[in-house]
């Protein structure tokens, strides 16, 4: 039997994701996951594929009191309410996305950390800020596919580094592919499965520093590449949520027959 081993988010898309004990998926996702996102001067999303060292500021956000704190590696931590201003149109790799910007000081901490003019805005509600939409809310990989790599590698591979919202155990190496057109029932939540996740370069990348030190991709390449997967050096599963839930750590992974 499969059960959730790992649960990991981050409230800004591109930020150091984090290990989480539970999590409640609603329509678009878990809540308060990548619910902000940042953009550049042409208002085209900017994640660690533009700017690795993103990873290396932590982000923590209370829904409840509207409140983020921005965590960076010189120890400095901007905190604050989050006072939403104008709304603008933003590019979200083939999508039009609505988002409001967010004021204050995040935004100029970021670019200083990035070294570019960087803005912060509060997703959609409706959107998020999953790269797949509802479509792709939850994102889900065996704890085997994560061996399998790190064997082929000869070093221990972090699994935060495929940026995942759940991680499971008890699948074979690559398991959750047969998984792609079901239904899983995932501790209290219903979620269909609608196709691979393919790999890009921040897979690379160190999950804290943003650092490139592992050729993930050609490590995939290895073994996976011309797979009838539905998007090309596939290392995981997505999909979308049916039934709210919550989801906890040790919750079992069940396909619905």
């Amino acid at each position: 039997m499969a059960v959730v081993s790992q649960l990991a988010t981050t409230p800004v898309k591109g930020l150091r994701i984090q290990r989480r004990e539970a999590i409640e998926l609603g329509p678009g996702g878990a809540r308060e996951n990548r619910c902000f996102y940042l953009v550049d001067e042409r208002s085209r999303m900017v994640n660690g594929k533009q700017i690795g060292t993103l990873a290396a500021v932590v982000a923590s956000y209370d829904g409840a009191r509207a409140e983020l704190a921005l965590t960076f590696p010189d120890g400095r931590t901007v905190r604050g309410p989050v006072v939403l201003g104008g709304e603008i149109e933003t590019r979200f790799f083939s999508r039009s996305y609505r988002a409001q910007l967010v004021q204050g000081e995040f935004a100029a901490a970021l670019s200083e950390h990035a070294g570019r003019a960087l803005r912060l805005v509060r997703a959609g509600s409706e959107e998020g800020g999953a790269d797949r939409g509802r479509a792709g809310a939850v994102s889900l990989i065996g704890s085997a596919s994560v061996a399998r790599l790190a064997q082929l590698a000869g070093v221990g591979v972090d699994s935060r580094r495929f940026r995942m919202l759940v991680e499971v155990d008890g699948l074979s190496a690559h398991g959750e592919d047969e998984w792609v057109g079901r239904d899983l029932r995932v501790g209290d939540a219903l979620v269909r499965i609608n196709g691979h996740v393919g790999r890009c370069l921040v897979t690379g990348q160190d999950p804290e520093s943003g650092v490139s030190d592992l050729a993930t991709l050609d490590l995939l390449r290895s073994y996976r590449a011309g797979l009838a997967t539905s998007e090309p050096l596939a290392c995981g599963i997505y999909g979308e949520v049916i039934e709210p839930g919550a989801v906890r750590l040790g919750d079992w992974v069940t396909p619905v027959l």
